[in-house]
Order: structure tokens, then C-alpha cells, then sequence
């Protein structure tokens, strides 16, 4: 088992420099030129993959162009052009209320605030934070998603389950300087290397400080079980 360092402060602070190395380019993997693209994207993203929501998106973009394009749509439509996305049904009708409210409330913008966003459809905290961080440069969080909730639990730095207390556990130790890079760091250590079922702990430059790691360590710590 690897040996996590004596605080957690410490210990997400070496993930993060470790990682910075490892990852030097880390960035967020959608495609959108404007905050409207990306909150569309991000909704569309949940329970997806990036690069099959970039798929969906290089057309839907084209045919939608404002939040009044969404709002105009019919859902049945709107679920049409995203077919192919996890959940399109569901989906179609939060870009149709999207679409609604941004036109309504907020003359057909953006918001930027965690309030107005998790107002709208489809949206909640971790889709505000992306959608803060990138469309507005405000970094209030930590995105939690599966792969930071499955590796900072792995990794010692919290034992929370719900991605709104593991959030908060991961506010009070990782620099706040890193929030933002946090998230892209972990999703691409996450899906090169410490996947859900195929943790490479040999390749894994955190091995040596993971107390999942499977060379000794009989638990992971992300599901409590038995490798």
C-alpha cells in the first residue's frame, strides 16, 4: 500500500504537483466557442462521453445559435438533434427550458452566478462550476465527477460519497489556486490510468503515496470493496 503524507493538505498538494508533470497540457476536453455553447455541452455531457458530445454538438451548433433558437424548438425535436446522447429525451426538454429561461430572464445570456444557473434545467452545482470557470472565469468549487470522486477517495483525500460533501472536503485541502486545474488533472490520470475497473496502479506516479494501491492494499478506496 502506498503511504499517503501526513496531512491532507500535503497530500493534495503533491497529487496535484505530481500530476502537473504527468499532465502537463490538462485542459477541459468539450468543444464550444461561447458560455452558451458550453452550458449546452456541459448539460449534454452528464452521464456522456466528452468526445460523443463533441460529435452531437459539432451540428448541433450550427442549427442552434441563441438561447431563443432553443427556446423556439419543440422538445421532440430538440431530442431528435441531440439522439445519440445519453438520456436525449430528458435532455431535449432541459435545452428547451434552457433555452426558455435564458430568454426570459436573462435577455438570452448567460448567467454568472451559482444561483442563476442551478435555477435552469438539467443544471446543477457541478455543471455551474464548469460553466463559472470557463464562460466567466469565476472559480467558486471544485467540479466534482466521477472521476474526481472516485480518485480523490481513492487517494486519501476525502471519505465522503455525494460529490456536494466531497466538494467541500476538497475546498479546505487542495490550493485554491488549483481548483480549476484539479478537476482537469484527475479526469485525465482517471481515464489514462486509475480507471473505475482498471486501475494501473504499476503505471501510476501516485502509487508510492495512494493508500488504494493494489500492490499491498487489499480495499479500494472509491467503492469500500475488495479489489
Amino acid at each position: 500500500m502506498g503511504t499517503p503524507l501526513e496531512s491532507r493538505e500535503e497530500q493534495a498538494t503533491e497529487v496535484v504537483d505530481r500530476l502537473h508533470e504527468e499532465y502537463p497540457d490538462s485542459a477541459i476536453s468539450l468543444n464550444y466557442s461561447n458560455r452558451l455553447e458550453l452550458l449546452i455541452a456541459v448539460v449534454l455531457s452528464a452521464q456522456c462521453t466528452d468526445e460523443r458530445v463533441n460529435e452531437v454538438t459539432a451540428d448541433l451548433f450550427e442549427k442552434y445559435q441563441s438561447a431563443e433558437d432553443y427556446a423556439a424548438a419543440s422538445e421532440e425535436q430538440l431530442a431528435e438533434d441531440i439522439y445519440g446522447i445519453t438520456f436525449h429525451n430528458n435532455k431535449g426538454g432541459y435545452l428547451q427550458g434552457i433555452g426558455e429561461l435564458l430568454t426570459d430572464e436573462h435577455g438570452g445570456e448567460v448567467p454568472d452566478t451559482m444561483s442563476a444557473l442551478t435555477d435552469l434545467p438539467g443544471v446543477g452545482r457541478k455543471t455551474a462550476n464548469v460553466v463559472l470557470q470557463h464562460g466567466h472565469d469565476i472559480v467558486e468549487g471544485i467540479v466534482v465527477d466521477t472521476h474526481v470522486q472516485r480518485l480523490s477517495r481513492r487517494l486519501g483525500l476525502t471519505d465522503q460519497e455525494r460529490p456536494e460533501t466531497i466538494e467541500q472536503d476538497l475546498l479546505d485541502v487542495v490550493p485554491e489556486d488549483e481548483w480549476q486545474q484539479f478537476t482537469h488533472l484527475l479526469i485525465d490520470h482517471g481515464r489514462a490510468v486509475c480507471g473505475a475497473r482498471s486501475a494501473d496502479c504499476d503505471a501510476c506516479v501516485l502509487a508510492d503515496v495512494c493508500p488504494s494501491e493494489k500492490g499491498d492494499s487489499e480495499v479500494d478506496l472509491a467503492t469500500g470493496e475488495a479489489w
